[in-house]
């Protein structure tokens, strides 16, 4: 996309060129035949004559040269906020997330009851045939924690790409929902683009492998610590899409939640690597994760190395590192230590109001 408008900005700037060179010899053609009546004038004294006097002479300016296309410097500097943003978006992740667990685990005695209770009112209460409300409620209890938990993942996403159709809101999609090291806004859009599709094809894609894979991962994991992987692999994979574009040059916008996707892959095709994958379009191939996993690292290295610019291989790249590193060290460092954080909450609530001087879970 930049090389064509590379290729465009230089056409209009060689054809103004031309067309302020003709202007200019027209000019001068004209005033030579004007004086072919008088005096004979010395060639030598046509030559030292300068265009822009002669210009001057018929009151016309000079044609302004064609503008410079503005070319966004690339600086490391710039890359500065963004890692804060990245480091401090993780923690805060995390941390949210062991804090969400602690919610759901002391609630669940309490929902405990009620579900048993409203499982009663069903049976007595005389049954309604066609109700729509009620076949949703089915349908939703068909689901598995892990297909319950991305299924808002994949409203967000859905609502997003209707945004994009919206043409009054597409200044505000570009500047916040796409991820660009030359834009003004650097670190709310490292979050927002992962959750941003253009391509009908791009959402359906993505969103396809994220439910295919919902439940593996929250069965491994539980769905607190699965949202707090998910949000910051987009983050951080926007961010190594950053150092990328920043090093080679190739400042341009990228959105999609590959990176974050590619985290959960990566996790469960490291947790699992003898687990049986194939491709939907040739389900008779089977592959191990393992091996699933390696090709895809090999491929997002090498178009990464080679240039390719299709897909944004470092975001790819950087979210399956993630992943393999969550799952091999940052498990252990990150959340088996969250135990100081949740006992600090535990205090705060205990002495909040309602709350036992004390209370467990």
């Amino acid at each position: 996309m930049m090389a064509v408008r590379g290729l465009v900005l230089f056409r209009w700037a060689s054809e103004d060129f031309i067309h302020t060179h003709s202007l200019r010899s027209r000019f001068r053609f004209q005033t030579q035949q004007r004086c072919g009546f008088r005096k004979k004038v010395e060639p030598k004294k046509v030559e030292e004559v300068e265009p822009k006097e002669i210009l001057q002479k018929k009151a016309v300016a000079p044609a302004p040269d064609p503008p410079t296309p503005h070319r966004p410097t690339r600086s490391f500097g710039r890359l500065v906020k963004p890692f804060i943003f990245t480091v401090g978006f993780t923690g805060c992740s995390f941390g949210g997330a062991a804090i969400w667990q602690y919610e759901s685990l002391k609630s669940r005695v309490q929902s405990y009851f009620n579900d048993v209770k409203a499982d009663w009112l069903d049976k007595v209460r005389p049954q309604k045939h066609g109700d729509l409300r009620k076949q949703v409620n089915q349908w939703w209890n068909s689901l598995s924690e892990g297909q319950k938990t991305v299924t808002g993942i994949i409203a967000v996403n859905a609502f997003v790409f209707c945004c994009w159709r919206v043409p009054s809101l597409q200044h505000l999609m570009v500047k916040y929902f796409t991820s660009n090291p030359s834009s003004k806004a650097l670190c709310w859009p490292m979050l927002l683009s992962t959750f941003s599709h253009y391509s009908l094809f791009h959402l359906s894609a993505n969103m396809y492998v994220l439910w295919s894979f919902s439940s593996s991962i929250i069965n491994m994991m539980g769905k607190e610590q699965f949202m707090a992987l998910y949000l910051s692999a987009g983050v951080i994979s926007t961010f190594v899409s950053y150092v990328s574009k920043t090093a080679m040059g190739r400042l341009g916008p990228s959105l999609g939640a590959s990176g974050a996707i590619m985290a959960v892959l990566a996790a469960v095709c490291t947790k699992m690597p003898e687990a049986k994958l194939a491709i939907i379009f040739l389900p008779m191939y089977t592959f191990t994760a393992g091996n699933a996993l390696k090709a895809i690292v090999a491929l997002d290295t090498a178009g990464l190395i080679l240039g390719w610019r299709f897909f944004d291989h470092a975001a790819h790249l950087g979210g399956a590192l993630f992943g393999i590193w969550y799952i091999i060290y940052g498990h252990e460092l990150i959340w088996k230590n969250r135990e100081p954080l949740v006992k600090l909450w535990h205090d705060f609530r205990s002495r909040g109001p309602g709350g036992g001087s004390n209370g467990s879970i």
